[in-house]
């Protein structure tokens, strides 16, 4: 009982995710930092600490960088969005001009490798996998390189430092550990932004068409006065037209219908602005167990036997009448779908209410939750359904109900029903939140 494909929305549930693209001005403003932070650094070792740097070739290291910047922002439109390849083949010069730095500046030794780790974060949070990993391979080469051959590192003038070369092995597991550490932590939270994003976007999906469906009655009211007045001139002119024509039969005829189909267009329009005002306030009212049996029955038939009843007040009076929320009947249609998917025999929709809260819950007879699905249920693109996307499911079936309990002021527990097996959804409103209004009168 975990996802839904019912998809009265059409086929906005089965968004895929897509890569995040960069700007080519955010990857020429980061170089340019590099560019500053890298020539500060090298001036400042050498000429305020003293080391003996090869000052010269660093610089011009440096200067390729900024050539490279300079180059991009006079040729290229910086809003422009770099493509897959070429945010790819910038960020792999920088982690080349990094590890030149490096190897020119005592490679592994110096403190500075850990910088290595940026470019590499910045690819995994915003290529596509192949891309970033390529990114990622090049800078563990560069650190292979060092470790084979680098200039020493720089030191006070006359001496000398050399680290054991096991100590330079544990550099270059420690920097390859947080290289591949930081990737992947970037790789899933860059993964886990761009699915809830997609399904934030599902979500809004759902409520766009329902606002929709709901303003037609809105537009209904307003196309009766609108047409009213334009109607009356048509019946007004076709009587005139019917007063004057008395020795022709056909033309009479005519205008004989010309009223008679004004005046039903008329009656039509008067009827249908009526309606509207009255059922306006009926609509927006309803009944729990009615609102329960809204919700579950598109879903009787489909096998398992579908029961919706209302538990024993216990005194707290009649059952509430509660606004009638697009959100609300959405999401509980979802959890009874997902438990009619797993059951075997019987799902139970149960409502339920107190002086404070009103509650619904849905059980199943099925099999449950799995216990490595159970404290993820509720994040998008959580399925124990297979297969391709609109047959499995992605996932976002329960997580757009979920958002939707959430966004009318209540909240969702999953659980198991230990004494007869199966899945059990809880779902809790304050009763301030759903409850409508008395009908003055």
């Amino acid at each position: 009982m975990l996802d839904a494909d019912w998809d009265p929305y059409g086929s906005d549930a089965h968004l895929t995710p897509v890569f995040g693209r960069l700007r080519l001005r955010t990857l020429v403003m980061l170089r340019w930092l590099a560019v500053a932070g890298q020539t500060l650094t090298v001036l400042l070792i050498h000429y305020v600490v003293g080391f003996n740097l090869p000052i010269g070739v660093c610089l011009g290291v440096i200067m390729a960088s900024a050539w490279i910047n300079t180059w991009l922002t006079l040729s290229v439109p910086p809003q422009q969005f770099a493509k897959d390849w070429e945010a790819f083949a910038q960020l792999s010069y920088d982690v080349l001009q990094l590890c030149a730095l490096l190897i020119l500046t005592g490679g592994l030794q110096n403190p500075f490798i850990v910088m290595l780790a940026a470019p590499v974060t910045i690819a995994v949070a915003a290529l596509p996998q192949r891309w970033a990993l390529g990114v990622a391979l090049i800078a563990m080469a560069g650190t292979g390189v060092m470790w084979l051959w680098s200039l020493p590192l720089p030191w006070v003038a006359g001496e000398a430092i050399h680290l054991p070369d096991m100590y330079v092995l544990g550099l270059w597991c420690a920097i390859f550990i947080a290289v591949a550490f930081t990737a992947v932590y970037s790789w899933r939270v860059s993964q886990e932004g761009r699915r809830m994003a997609t399904a934030l976007a599902a979500t809004q999906s759902v409520l766009s068409r329902e606002q929709r469906l709901s303003a037609l009655g809105a537009l209904a009211a307003a196309a009766a006065h609108e047409l009213g007045t334009p109607l009356a001139t048509i019946q007004l002119t076709a009587k005139e037209m019917l007063r004057e024509v008395h020795d022709n039969d056909l033309l009479r005829e005519d205008a004989e219908l010309m009223v008679t189909q004004a005046r039903r267009c008329r009656d039509i329009l008067k009827r249908l602005s009526q309606e509207q005002a009255v059922t306006d306030e009926r609509h927006d009212r309803v009944e729990l167990l009615a609102a329960l049996e809204e919700a579950s029955t598109p879903l009787r038939g489909l096998g398992p036997m579908l029961d919706v009843s209302l538990a024993e007040a216990g005194g707290m009076g009649p059952a509430p009448v509660l606004r009638r929320m697009p959100e609300m009947l959405y999401a509980i249609g979802n959890f009874v779908e997902n438990a009619v998917d797993f059951a075997t025999t019987r799902v139970t929709v149960e409502g339920s209410w107190d002086a404070e809260s009103l509650r619904v819950k849905i059980c199943d007879d099925g099999t449950g939750f799995k216990p490595e699905i159970l404290s993820k249920i509720g994040e998008p693109y959580v399925t124990t359904r297979s297969g391709t996307p609109g047959q499995g499911g992605l996932g976002l079936g329960v997580f757009i109900a979920k958002t939707m309990i959430e966004k009318t002021g209540g909240r969702v527990a999953f659980d198991n029903v230990s004494s007869q097996g199966g899945a059990q959804v809880t779902i809790v409103w304050p009763r301030n939140r759903v409850e409508a209004p008395p009908i003055l009168r």
